[in-house]
């Protein structure tokens, strides 16, 4: 069975990848700088009619909770990347590096690039999680 992106049923599926991953467990154990919210920018021909956030409520190697929420709430993050939905497909599909994403500003970073450069294998580690969840994509 495959999951909608970004559908409540894939973030709790990405939440229980992450915690499965020694990899970012290990990549992630000094991690102390908060939550990190993914926002999904809107795509109404594909039925998003409004942005999408992921909160992922991370700290030293776990995902504490991972949670659907208004871009508004995704915004008061210590760490807020957005983007639209196909670059959101890239990442999952590992066809763009988050880091890279950000320096291409293809992917906005709202928060300290120093901190997310200095955890580059927690952010690699992430999108490996996220390839591990059964994926359908809303546009195909």
């Amino acid at each position: 069975m495959t999951l909608a992106f970004p559908s409540p049923e894939w973030i709790a599926a990405y939440r229980d990848q992450i915690n499965a991953s020694t990899t970012y467990r290990q990549a992630s154990t000094e991690w102390t700088h908060g939550a990190v919210a993914l926002v999904v920018n809107p795509q109404p021909a594909i039925g998003l009619a409004e942005a999408v956030g992921i909160w992922l409520d991370l700290e030293r190697g776990v995902c504490r909770a991972a949670n659907v929420v208004t871009a508004g709430e995704a915004l008061t993050a210590p760490f807020v990347l957005t983007s639209d939905y196909g670059r959101w497909k890239e990442v999952i599909r590992k066809e763009l590096a988050p880091v890279a994403g950000i320096m291409q500003r293809k992917i906005i970073l709202q928060g300290s690039l120093a901190i997310v450069v200095r955890f580059i294998k927690s952010a690699e580690a992430l999108v490996e999680a996220a390839t591990q969840v059964p994926t359908r994509f809303l546009d195909e």
